[in-house]
């Protein structure tokens, strides 16, 4: 591919995907010596394919006579989960003081996928030549780091004798939080409630990012001022008074923190102005927000199985009307919806082996009709090696199975969930299961699945559905509880949403890694959300 230095084309503004930065630090050891009387000074440059070239983003300084760098350069991307990054990390010598790369010595390269580094956390691979071999003993080595400040802080607020403030009754007192700006004035962050007719208000606990609060830094003074409401914005000033975070920590459940409020012109006036009353800080905390990349740099692993719906309304694989025809190109749309999630997944999974179940067919030799069965026909071993795997294994069983009916989901959801089940037995945020259901029509098991989407969705699990061919798929939006909370037959309610259904049609005519962004679009979330509902920080996760 040619290399070229046009700048990557920016992601959509406001996406709804899971977008965060991403550092990478980058080392070289035992790199190629191309310098005749001295080492080489390399420099690491990094591209990411757009298009199908490779687009320069960054590069390190140069490292002075030394085949171990250690550059202090990082490089920062916009890491997106749903999408392939592919990334190359290229290190030349320098010779010249010259930008063009070819003016310097080639020492080798590495290729690999965004995903790949943040699913191992620290990756150390063999450095290729342009024809693919070794480049010496050069290796390097790429670590990598979310570049975001993930804390909190709740804060639990009263107030005790405050000033009264209105005539015919007591105040109406709230607070209001401000932090320091660039521009030397004090500025906004939070606003609490009014509290109604009372000197001694009890306000409810509240959560903000401690960026937005102090800017991450707890010694930051900020300011605290408390109002009395007035119903046309002519808010009467009670008093203020200034504060670290770092001490508004010294509040525990047990011991408060007590703080005089001070209006400083009764201050000045009165000889004998002792306070405005006093402001109480009944509990501070500081936690971490955790988000996606937090548990999978913390080791999480993502867990990925694909069911494949063999049933007659497909029509017969042979032939081109047929949904599992094998098209001259190699593919259809189960082989798209398959490689369209399973190439962003499998970066996520170390060892790279998914089961491929199938439903709807009858199987040999007796012919009888499965809902729940191994592709590769080794039920002991349902295991396929990567995509390419599964891949492998669906065109091989195409001519060994009938396809029969019904279609039936809730075997296939349950056998899955019994893995996702043992999982929470290890109390660590450690795997997560995705389900891949690709299906050319109606549930005719829809009560047995609405039960089984409802008891996984107290799993570390999510279901997602592609729709392919051109059936009305009314259920599975139904089963997608986007728009309402799913109910078992049982009247049991869904603890959360973990259904995405895609209608492969509406793929078809767009980029194929369109496909993947919708599918994937609410996957990270639903990560968080298990994990934050069952309390389980990301493994090696540090205290906030």
């Amino acid at each position: 591919m040619a290399y070229t230095t046009t700048p990557a084309p920016p992601g959509p503004v406001g996406s709804q995907y899971c977008v965060c930065k991403v550092e990478l630090s980058i080392c070289g050891q035992n790199l190629l010596d191309r310098d005749v009387t001295s080492k080489s000074d390399p420099f690491c440059v990094l591209f990411m394919e757009v298009n199908g070239k490779w687009v320069e983003l960054d590069r390190t300084e140069t490292a002075v006579n030394n085949l171990n760098p250690a550059f202090s350069k990082k490089f920062i991307i916009d890491y997106h989960f749903e999408e392939v990054q592919k990334l190359k990390f290229a290190l030349f010598d320098q010779d010249k003081s010259s930008t063009q790369l070819y003016e310097h010595d080639f020492l080798g390269e590495f290729s690999c996928t965004l995903g790949m580094i943040v699913s191992s956390k620290k990756i150390t691979r063999t450095l290729l030549l342009g024809n693919g071999k070794p480049a010496g003993k050069g290796m390097i080595t790429i670590a990598a780091q979310e570049l975001s400040d993930n804390r909190v802080i709740t804060l639990s607020m009263a107030g005790r004798k405050l000033d009264k403030k209105d005539l015919f009754g007591k105040s109406d007192p709230f607070l209001e939080f401000h932090k320091p700006g660039d521009d030397g004035k004090w500025m906004l962050v939070h606003r609490t409630e009014v509290i109604k007719y009372t000197l001694d208000p009890v306000w409810k606990p509240f959560t903000v990012p401690l960026v937005s609060l102090c800017d991450g830094d707890v010694e930051k003074l900020i300011k605290v001022i408390c109002y009395d409401y007035d119903s046309d914005g002519g808010h009467d000033f009670i008093g203020e008074f200034q504060i670290s975070v770092a001490r508004l920590c010294e509040a525990q459940d047990a011991s408060p923190l007590e703080l005089e409020c001070i209006n400083p012109k009764k201050q000045k006036k009165k000889k004998n102005y002792k306070n405005s009353g006093i402001i109480i800080v009944k509990s501070c905390k500081i936690t971490r927000d955790f988000s996606f990349l937090d548990y999978i740099l913390g080791g999480c692993q993502l867990m990925f199985t694909v069911g494949i719906d063999f049933t007659a309304s497909n029509g017969n694989p042979q032939e081109p009307s047929s949904l599992h025809y094998i098209n001259p190109l190699g593919t259809n749309e189960y082989l798209s919806a398959i490689w369209a999630v399973g190439q962003i997944i499998q970066d996520y999974d170390s060892d790279k082996m998914f089961p491929a179940l199938g439903f709807g067919a009858q199987l040999p030799p007796d012919w009888k009709v499965s809902h729940e069965f191994a592709i590769n026909f080794n039920p002991r071993n349902p295991f396929c090696s990567g995509v390419e795997g599964i891949v492998q294994a669906y065109s091989a069983c195409l001519p060994h199975i009938r396809f029969y009916g019904p279609t039936n989901f809730s075997p296939i959801i349950n056998h899955v969930a019994r893995f996702a089940a043992q999982a929470t037995q290890q109390e660590t945020a450690s795997q997560y299961f995705i389900l891949l259901i690709i299906t050319d029509g109606v549930i005719s098991d829809m009560d047995e699945t609405r039960h089984a989407v409802v008891q996984a969705s107290k799993l570390p699990m999510s279901i997602i559905i592609v729709g392919v061919g051109n059936a009305d798929f009314a259920a599975m939006e139904f089963l997608d509880g986007d728009s309402r909370v799913l109910h078992s037959y049982t009247g049991e309610e869904a603890v959360r949403d973990i259904v995405q259904f895609v209608p492969f049609r509406n793929f078809r005519n767009v980029p194929k890694e369109t496909l993947a962004k919708a599918v994937l679009a609410e996957l990270p979330q639903q990560v968080v959300q298990y994990f934050k509902h069952q309390n389980l920080p990301p493994i090696n996760s540090e205290p906030a």
